[in-house]
């Protein structure tokens, strides 16, 4: 039902070692138009994420203090520990960003949107149970789930929602899609079921709203009377 992050990674990342070089990084970033790559130990599980704004760190520090190969006095490097390192650094384990915010590759679109949000990133790090890496996943990748055709979403919901996941009679339903939002209508058995087979439908990876125009025979839901 919901579109997992494996479904719409890339799987062919594009990642450097802690010992990669300053240089050897900016052209990676440039030569794949990117702007950010895991950093890889030497059993290939991922240590930190570097960025083009890491990188940004040295000339940062360079113009503030005019002289390449000054080195801040020791209250500055104090006082902004984590800028100092980086513009210190020359490999990418010394510039990176630790540890690496990531995702599993079973874990829903939803929750790798959630994740982005909450640390304001363009692209999650998509690591196994080990560590090691297995893809990246970008913004672009989570909008993939939202171009879907109306013809599949309403396949979908037809097969695996009404078909495969209710087990009641759904002979009397009808699914209609228009510009990713999936209608409803007919009837079945009970209310309860009813209102089961609109939030499932809801829930396929694409659907942009749901119009629930069901109707039933038997409204079995829970009536309260009043005290």
């Amino acid at each position: 039902m919901r579109t997992k992050v494996r479904d719409v990674m890339t799987a062919e990342a594009v990642s450097v070692h802690g010992g990669t070089p300053f240089k050897d990084v900016a052209e990676t970033l440039i030569e794949h138009g990117i702007s950010s790559v895991p950093v890889l130990d030497a059993d290939d599980r991922v240590m930190g994420v570097l960025s083009e704004a890491d990188l940004l760190f040295k000339e940062e520090f360079r113009e503030l203090y005019y002289r390449e190969g000054y080195r801040p006095p020791l209250r500055v490097r104090r006082r902004h520990p984590d800028a100092a390192r980086k513009a210190l650094g020359d490999r990418a384990a010394q510039l990176m960003s630790a540890p690496a915010i990531t995702v599993d590759p079973d874990a829903s679109t939803v929750v790798a949107a959630r994740t982005m949000d909450e640390h304001n990133l363009k692209r999650l790090v998509v690591t196994d149970a080990d560590g090691c890496l297995l893809g990246i996943v970008s913004r672009r990748d989570l909008l993939k789930v939202f171009v879907r055709s109306d013809d599949e979403l309403a396949r979908e919901i037809r097969e695996d929602v009404l078909g495969r996941a209710l087990w009641v009679d759904t002979s009397h339903v009808k699914v209609e899609v228009r510009h990713g939002v999936a209608v409803l209508s007919g009837r079945m058995e009970r209310r309860s079921e009813a209102e089961i087979a609109a939030r499932m439908s809801a829930r396929v990876s694409g659907v942009v709203d749901l119009i629930n125009e069901l109707t039933w025979t038997e409204d079995d839901t829970p009536k309260w009377g009043g005290l």
